[in-house]
C-alpha cells in the first residue's frame, strides 16, 4: 500500500475517533425526555396524574356550581375553583412538559360519576351535595399535597405541591365555612 494512502486512512481514522466525544455530547431530545421521566419517582408520577385529574374535576364541578347552584356563596366558591384550579392545572402541565410526562387529558371514571351525579341536581339539592363533596375532597387534597411537599424527590414538583397546598388549605377552610352556612341557614328553605 502506498504511503500516502496509508497516511490518508490513518488521518481519517484519527479524525473519526476525535469527533466521537463531540457527537456523544449532543444527545437527541427523545432520550432526554425519557431520562427526565425516569428521574421522577413512582410516587411523584402518581401524584402528578392524580393532581391533574383532580384539578380538571375541580374546574368542571366549579362550572356546574356556577350554573346549578342556588346560593351565592356556592356559586362564588365554584367560581374560585374554576380560577384557582385552572391556574394550578396550567402550572402542573408546564412541569409535566419539562419532565416529558404525559398527563391525563380527561376525567377518570370516579370523577365522571361525581360530575354526572351533580349535573342532575339543581338549587338547594345541588348546593348541599356539592359542598359536601368539596369538603371531603379538599380534606383529602390537603393531606396529599402536604405529603408531596414533604416527600417529593423532584424540586419542581415539591415547590408546586408546597405552593398549591396554601391555596388548597384556603379552599378547604372556605368549603367547610360555606357548608356550615348552608346547614345553619336551613338551606332546605326556599330562597327569599
Amino acid at each position: 500500500m502506498p504511503i500516502h494512502r496509508y497516511l490518508l486512512s490513518t488521518a481519517a481514522a484519527i479524525a473519526l475517533c476525535l469527533s466521537m466525544p463531540a457527537l456523544a455530547q449532543h444527545p437527541t431530545s427523545a432520550p432526554r425526555n425519557s431520562a427526565a421521566q425516569e428521574q421522577l419517582s413512582k410516587p411523584d408520577m402518581e401524584f402528578m396524574k392524580k393532581a391533574a385529574i383532580g384539578g380538571m374535576a375541580e374546574v368542571e364541578l366549579g362550572k356546574l356550581a356556577q350554573q346549578n347552584g342556588q346560593s351565592q356563596p356556592v356559586k362564588d366558591f365554584g367560581s374560585r375553583m374554576v380560577q384557582d384550579h385552572g391556574q394550578a392545572n396550567d402550572q402542573l402541565k408546564s412541569i409535566a412538559q419539562q419532565k416529558g410526562v404525559q398527563l391525563p387529558q380527561q376525567l377518570d371514571g370516579e370523577h365522571m360519576q361525581m360530575r354526572d351525579r351533580l349535573a342532575k341536581l339543581q338549587g338547594d339539592q345541588f348546593d348541599r351535595a356539592y359542598m359536601r363533596m368539596m369538603t371531603t375532597d379538599h380534606d383529602k387534597d390537603v393531606k396529599e399535597f402536604r405529603k408531596e411537599a414533604q416527600t417529593s424527590k423532584d424540586p419542581d414538583l415539591k415547590r408546586f405541591a408546597r405552593d398549591t397546598l396554601n391555596t388548597i388549605e384556603q379552599h378547604d377552610q372556605l368549603a367547610h365555612n360555606v357548608d356550615r352556612q348552608l346547614i345553619s341557614t336551613g338551606s332546605s328553605r326556599a330562597p327569599r
